[in-house]
């Protein structure tokens, strides 16, 4: 039914849509998420030759280019078979005119009713939409925010489009409203067509079968609703679910770092992107399918940094690790669960090279790594459980921070020194020659923490293994600790492994979850789903003995 080619839109020398490629069946409803300024309301206006700027390409409606329409015939078939519902209510609608009138303007104006069934038709719609009667002869500014945008929906509606576009449709709605009136529109019927346009993943989810991701004037990532959400392939699909509050997970809401850029080279989101590789940078990806879900990246979608394979350790008869299967991805925190004993801070030392492993194999960036040398811990480094242990104490913070860099021989002197005071800046302890001369002994133990981050973070690692960093500290330094990583998580785009035996903390910090019992992964997945509806009895008990404030 409409079919969108290599549609460009620009303001001036600003590029708002940069050759975004799109189809849309006759009965299908997509929803089009991204982030304010993606496009999204852009894409809505071209396709009702409504907006202001240079549109290039073609839109494809019903087998004719309505690019090329005469405005006759565009005026004929803009509020006639294709409607739009402005997010705008308070400039979209008419502050002289009574709601009534309003909603049987569109059949009037179109000649397809006279006015006496223009108004009979307009009353039935308003009603349908839970507009109650005494309300018809109300002025816009007489009614709410969610009456509004009902009479919108009604008067869209009017003259039974085949193609209705939503901009936001939802939004600024209270839970109530946003529940009726999204009950509304999923209840218009399979001969309406429908283009959601929305920032919000709830409504996306709750009004649409398909989505499809905006981003810098194209389509990064386009699937069913379900496995984009659950699933999402390209990184930024990833960062827009991350930063979205949802009731089944307590994960602190992390942002995208940095912002939107314009008229840039290569792949739109590579400056943002935590995977991003040179080809990013100067050359545009393809738009490839994989099964089902669409996505344009270079690398096929997010990729998995570390992985291993029936990874095994034993200490006699005692299987520490007993052939894990572990993967973490690019920019993704996983977090491995489990109680005293049960192998955790064993597999992460095997994983280190720490511990010889008796079988398995570890992966880093798809090449088996068979001997741990710098080429690996420049790339992958940990946080050990106790600051205490891991710092020694013949070496003040800054030469224990700078140290790393000495091994890797980076920069000259001078360079080093400079970095290492920049990385402890960074995790916020003080760059003054008294703090960087102090001893471990010297330094509280939220201080010699931090100055454990610095150590592993001055290489600019991709990965960090944090074991138990907090289990040391009390509960208010533990908290800056845990919000610190998901800081740098966040602005560096690193990979975490975070360990702990609190399932209540693991539900603060990570995105997916691997529950270890006896050496074993029993359970792995989503937070989300592992919190609400675990599968394994260990995993509920672990539920069961998280810390809890209970009521008295």
């Amino acid at each position: 039914m409409l079919d969108i080619k290599d549609l460009h839109v620009s303001y001036g020398k600003e590029n708002i849509l940069n050759g975004l490629n799109l189809s849309l069946k006759r009965g299908e409803t997509l929803a089009i998420i991204g982030e304010s300024g993606a496009g999204k309301t852009t894409l809505g206006l071209s396709i009702m030759r409504l907006t202001e700027g240079n549109v290039k390409g073609s839109i494809i409606f019903d087998n004719k280019d309505i690019l090329t329409f005469p405005d006759r015939d565009m005026q004929a078939l803009r509020g006639n078979r294709i409607a739009m519902v402005f997010q705008n209510t308070n400039s979209s609608l008419n502050p002289v005119i009574d709601v009534l009138h309003q909603v049987a303007e569109p059949m009037i104006e179109h000649g397809l009713m006279n006015k006496t069934e223009a108004q009979e038709k307009a009353m039935h719609l308003l009603e349908r939409f839970g507009l109650s009667p005494e309300r018809f002869k109300s002025y816009p500014h007489q009614l709410s925010g969610g009456e509004q945008q009902r009479v919108m929906l009604a008067m869209s509606l009017a003259n039974d489009p085949e193609l209705l576009i939503l901009d936001e449709p939802l939004s600024s709605l209270d839970v109530i409203s946003r529940e009726e009136l999204g009950s509304h529109i999923m209840n218009l019927g399979e001969n309406c067509t429908r283009l959601i346009i929305t920032h919000d993943l709830d409504a996306a989810s709750r009004l649409s079968n398909k989505l499809a991701v905006l981003y810098g004037g194209r389509i990064v990532e386009t699937g069913p609703v379900r496995e984009v959400l659950q699933k999402p392939r390209h990184p930024y699909t990833r960062a827009l679910i991350r930063s979205y509050p949802n009731m089944t997970s307590a994960k602190d809401l992390q942002s995208i770092k940095g912002r939107l850029s314009r008229n840039i080279s290569g792949c739109p989101f590579h400056p943002r992107c935590t995977q991003a590789i040179d080809i990013c940078s100067h050359k545009l990806p393809d738009f490839k399918y994989y099964e089902r879900q669409g996505v344009a990246c270079h690398r096929g979608g997010i990729v998995t940094l570390l992985a291993t394979e029936n990874l095994s350790k034993s200490y006699g008869a005692l299987k520490a690790v007993d052939s894990v299967n572990l993967r973490i991805e690019a920019g993704e925190t996983l977090t491995l669960v489990g109680q005293s004993g049960c192998g955790k801070t064993t597999l992460s030392r095997t994983i280190m090279g720490l511990c010889p492993p008796d079988g398995g194999r570890v992966y880093l960036k798809g090449e088996e790594i068979q001997k741990r040398g710098q080429h690996f811990y420049k790339r992958v480094q940990m946080i050990f459980q106790n600051p205490g242990e891991s710092l020694s104490h013949r070496l003040t913070a800054l030469e224990a921070v700078i140290e790393p860099l000495n091994i890797h021989l980076v920069g000259t002197p001078e360079e080093r020194r400079q970095k290492a005071i920049n990385t402890i800046s960074e995790v916020g302890l003080p760059q003054t020659d008294s703090f960087l001369d102090r001893y471990p002994h010297h330094l509280s133990g939220g201080e010699m923490q931090r100055v454990s981050i610095a150590r592993a973070l001055v290489l600019d690692p991709e990965l960090i293994i944090a074991d138990e960093p907090t289990a040391f500290l009390d509960a208010s330094m533990g908290a800056k600790i845990l919000k610190l990583l998901l800081k740098l998580q966040e602005q560096r785009g690193l990979s975490m492994l975070y360990i702990t035996h609190d399932i209540a903390i693991a539900r603060k910090v990570s995105d997916r979850m691997a529950v270890m019992f006896a050496g074993r992964i029993v359970e792995e997945g989503l937070v989300s789903q592992i919190v609400t509806a675990p599968q394994q009895p260990y995993t509920r008990q672990l539920i069961k003995a998280a810390s809890a404030l209970h009521k008295y």
